[in-house]
C-alpha cells in the first residue's frame, strides 16, 4: 500500500437522515494513491451511502471527511464544487446522455472548468484532443462519433470512465459499476479501473456484490453490514468464512 498521504480520509463517519434512520455508523477508511479498494455487502449495507457522504450528498458527521485535503463536511458553494470536481464518479447505469456522441459525453467531464466556448456548446481543440486520447485509452477511439445509446453496456461504461478521467480527478468512486454487465464485460471494466489505479496513481473505491470480482481486481476490501464495517484488510486476507459471514450462503455473490 502506498505510504503517500490519503487522498480520501474518513474517520468515524456517520450518516443519519431526518427520519432518524442511521445508514452509516462510525465508518473509517483511508484511500491512498495507486490502490483500488472494494466495498462489499448486501444492498442497503451502506456502500452507496458512504459514496454519497463523500460527495456531500448525505447528512454526515465525522471526526474527519476529506478529499485531497479539503474537508467535505460543512463545505458549501465553491468549496463543495471543488471537492466534487476532484471526484470522478462512475454509476451503475452509466448516466450518459443517450443522444450525444461518445466524444461529447466524454467532453462533458471537463465542464467543471467550463469557459465561454463550453457555454455555447463548443469545446476548444485541446479538450477535444484530450477526450479522444481518453477514448483511445479505454479502447473506444473508433466509437467517438457514435451515439451513446448505440453502444453496448460495456462500451457505455468505458465511455463513463473516460468522462470521469476527463475531470482530472484525484479519486474515482464507482458505485456498482458492473452490476448491469455480464461477467466478461464486468471483468474488462474492472481491469481498466485497476489499471487506472496502479498505472495512473488515481485511487479507486468500487462497490461490488460479486466477491470473486473483488478478489481478482482489487487490492483491499471493506465489508459492511447495516451501516457498520464488519471486516477489512488486504484482499488476500478475505477468507471463505468471511464471505459466508458477509453474504451467507448466497452463491450469486460468491462467483463471477
Amino acid at each position: 500500500m502506498s505510504l503517500e498521504p490519503a487522498v480520501l480520509a474518513a474517520k468515524e463517519l456517520t450518516v443519519t437522515y431526518e427520519n432518524g434512520f442511521t445508514a452509516l455508523t462510525g465508518f473509517t477508511l483511508d484511500v491512498r494513491p495507486g490502490e483500488i479498494v472494494s466495498l462489499l455487502g448486501h444492498s442497503g449495507s451502506g456502500k452507496s451511502t458512504f459514496m454519497k457522504a463523500v460527495t456531500g450528498m448525505a447528512p454526515a458527521t465525522a471526526t474527519q471527511l476529506s478529499v485531497a485535503g479539503t474537508e467535505v463536511i460543512g463545505a458549501h458553494g465553491a468549496q463543495l464544487r471543488a471537492v466534487r470536481s476532484d471526484i470522478g464518479y462512475v454509476f451503475q447505469h452509466f448516466n450518459l446522455v443517450p443522444r450525444l456522441s461518445a466524444l461529447t459525453n466524454v467532453l462533458t467531464g471537463g465542464l467543471h472548468a467550463a469557459g465561454p466556448l463550453n457555454r455555447l456548446g463548443l469545446f476548444p481543440r485541446a479538450q477535444r484532443v484530450r477526450a479522444l486520447e481518453l477514448l483511445d485509452r479505454v479502447g473506444l477511439a473508433d466509437q467517438a462519433n457514435n451515439r451513446a445509446d448505440s453502444l453496448s453496456g460495456g462500451q457505455q461504461q468505458r465511455v463513463a470512465i473516460a468522462r470521469a478521467l476527463m475531470q482530472d480527478p484525484k479519486i474515482i468512486l464507482a458505485d456498482e459499476p458492473v452490476a448491469s454487465l455480464d461477467p466478461r464485460l464486468a471483468g474488462s471494466v474492472l481491469s481498466l479501473m485497476r489499471q487506472i489505479a496502479h498505472e495512473d496513481g488515481i485511487p479507486v473505491v468500487v462497490s461490488l456484490h460479486v466477491v470473486e470480482l473483488a478478489r481478482r481486481y482489487t487490492d483491499r476490501f471493506v465489508a459492511l453490514d447495516a451501516g457498520t464495517a464488519t471486516h477489512r484488510g488486504s484482499i488476500t486476507e478475505l477468507t471463505d468464512d468471511m464471505v459466508s459471514s458477509i453474504y451467507g450462503e448466497d452463491p450469486i455473490n460468491v462467483r463471477a
